[in-house]
């Protein structure tokens, strides 16, 4: 059996955290959430498959912690996908290194599209 797919959220919303959560243990990943954006700058050990990190979370820019994995051996390969409530600073968050962004409110489906192809997942292929 194929082991789950390890996704993290960082978010400072928690309802977003707990909506994504759900939906995305439902869809077969294995889901971990941290709301302090900080944490993330010393991610150490088994890291997760993909990073979902808001743009705009208390006390530290998530373009700051993108532009900061990136630059980091061990966490470079990492796929970042960043969400944002702002449309208008996509091109930034790919500056930073994002490997893609969506803006909320966003559609499941083009969510789920984005994780598996970040992934290199087969479209619609639960984990």
């Amino acid at each position: 059996m194929e082991q789950k797919k390890r996704l993290m959220i960082a978010d400072d919303d928690r309802g977003v955290v707990d909506f994504l959560t759900i939906l995305l243990d439902f869809e077969g990943y294995d889901v971990t959430s941290t709301s302090n954006g900080t944490t993330l700058l010393n991610l150490t050990g088994e890291l997760p498959d993909l990073l979902l990190l808001d743009i705009w979370m208390s006390g530290v820019d998530g373009r700051d912690i993108c532009k900061y994995l990136k630059q980091q051996r061990h966490t470079s390969h990492l796929p970042i996908l960043m969400i944002s409530a702002s449309k208008d600073i996509e091109q930034s968050a790919i500056d930073a290194g994002a490997n893609a962004f969506l803006a909320k409110p966003f559609e499941m489906e083009e969510l789920l599209q984005t994780i598996h192809q970040q992934l290199g997942l087969a479209e619609g292929l639960k984990t």
